[in-house]
């Protein structure tokens, strides 16, 4: 486990979250941000590269555990990414959509956000969001997060305007 909320436990994905992983990744509605869904391949490379940066960074997307079940919800962790030339640390959110709605999210990003700071000593994290994704944007609000530039993404042929959402310790 690296993380523990209220209601959830955040830990490291492995090779047995690939069924919970299609669950969220192959569902038109949760993946409209990415303009469909990710074959079984792509969901295996996925977490392939969570696995990687593990090893790399000792950081990635977790898995989301319900703690009254031990079901894994959704994914939520830190990842480096591009962003206009240079590399930000970002936190990432996905989750499936059936736990939507219910403040899962907000509770596992607050906590991301957290080890960010106390335990990266990271100054500055943020979000990286598209800008028709307004359920993300505001989960990145409510973790304190303010819009601080933009640019446009190219992904699976499509320009994308994507939003990078700022909080600084």
């Amino acid at each position: 486990m690296v993380l523990e909320t209220e209601r959830l436990f955040l830990r490291e994905m492995n090779v047995n979250d690939f069924d919970a992983l299609c669950m969220i990744m192959q569902d038109e509605e949760t993946m409209t941000a990415y303009e469909g869904v990710f074959s079984d391949h792509e969901v295996q490379t996925w977490l392939e590269n969570q696995l990687a940066r593990y090893k790399r960074w000792k950081f990635g997307l977790w898995a989301v555990v319900l703690k009254e079940n031990g079901e894994m919800i959704g994914q939520c962790g830190l990842t480096m990414q591009p962003w206009n030339g240079k590399e930000v640390l970002e936190i990432g959110y996905l989750f499936n959509r059936k736990y939507w709605h219910q403040g899962f999210a907000t509770e596992a990003a607050r906590a991301v956000k957290q080890y960010a700071f106390d335990v990266l000593k990271a100054s500055e994290v943020c979000s990286i969001i598209r800008d028709t994704n307004t359920a993300s944007q505001n989960v990145a609000v409510r973790n304190g997060m303010k819009p601080a530039d933009t640019m446009i993404k190219h992904y699976r042929g499509v320009d994308m305007p994507h939003t990078r959402y700022v909080v600084r310790s």
